[in-house]
């Protein structure tokens, strides 16, 4: 199968999944419900459930029993981007080519809606109905994983720091700190779960977590650079809003931001090596992140 054929397919199951998931929510007010489903199904990749999918495969093992527990992290992904558009951060009014969350519900519930997504995040994690084919160590370590990933020490901490550098010329490590806590802890934690799940050692954990921390800041270079040459409908939001952030263009310039992202890739994929042709999902959608238009 080919990558393309293998996204598609493994994004239709997480949204199955999420849709599943979604029907839990049984007595959620009703503006409240459409505005979380708004932005969860709302055309995005899936890119972290799928990579939580494809480590656990490359280990041998199927991921049906923890399929629930792996859309959560496109569950907290999705509070996160709710909560990035808003006036007081972003002010984004589109995404994913259509009208962000408080554009179209306004900011009490977009921010309502982002904190819906989180706090149920982590019910799914421990509600039997999902996850009672998951060993309560296994949950354990998923809870600690994303936690620590999405909370105060990963992404939240990067998106702070993202916020306070605005506008201010920053420096090459405070570049480096937002974006592998704002974007490639979260990617990070989606690989570990994922090889979690398969049965993986220490040792194999540690290539992993270099595969996911590759992939993360290669996803945030592409990123950085597509706000620059990109087309703005087909990345399907506003671009060339970034000159008063810290972006790998500001700081490297276009040819090495692209150079960086060669090497990202290439490390990404010699990271993965040792799981042979096992590996070679995580190979494709590691160059895929390197070659992406939105």
């Amino acid at each position: 199968m080919d990558l393309a054929s293998y996204l598609h397919d493994k994004k239709i199951i997480v949204e199955n999944m999420l849709r599943d998931i979604c029907t839990s929510f049984t007595s959620t007010p009703g503006v409240l419900r459409n505005a979380m489903e708004y932005m969860l199904f709302s055309n995005g990749k899936k890119i972290r459930p799928i990579l939580a999918i494809a480590a656990c495969e490359a280990k041998g093992k199927s991921a049906d029993d923890f399929l629930a527990c792996f859309c959560t992290l496109e569950m907290i992904h999705t509070y996160s981007l709710i909560h990035d558009d808003l006036p007081c951060v972003d002010n984004d009014d589109t995404r994913r080519g259509r009208p962000t969350c408080h554009k179209a519900f306004g900011e009490a519930v977009a921010i309502m809606a982002g904190d819906g997504l989180l706090t149920e995040a982590f019910r799914v994690l421990s509600d039997p109905r999902f996850s009672e084919r998951v060993a309560p160590k296994i949950a354990r370590q998923f809870v600690f994983e994303i936690a620590h990933a999405a909370g105060a020490e990963g992404m939240v901490g990067g998106q702070v720091m993202d916020i306070l550098y605005e506008n201010k010329e920053g420096t090459k490590n405070i570049l480096h700190y937002i974006h592998s806590h704002k974007t490639a802890a979260m990617l990070r934690a989606s690989v570990r779960v994922g090889a979690i799940a398969g049965g993986a050692k220490a040792r194999e954990l540690k290539n992993f977590s270099r595969y996911g921390d590759a992939i993360g800041l290669a996803f945030q270079i592409m990123d950085d650079i597509l706000d620059v040459e990109g087309d703005e409908e087909t990345v399907g939001k506003k671009l060339k809003k970034d000159d008063n952030k810290q972006t790998y263009v500001k700081h490297y310039g276009i040819l090495a931001s692209k150079y960086k992202l060669e090497q990202l890739v290439d490390e990404a994929v010699k990271s993965v090596a040792f799981l042979g042709e096992n590996g070679r999902v995580l190979e494709d959608i590691a160059r895929f992140v390197g070659n992406r238009i939105s």
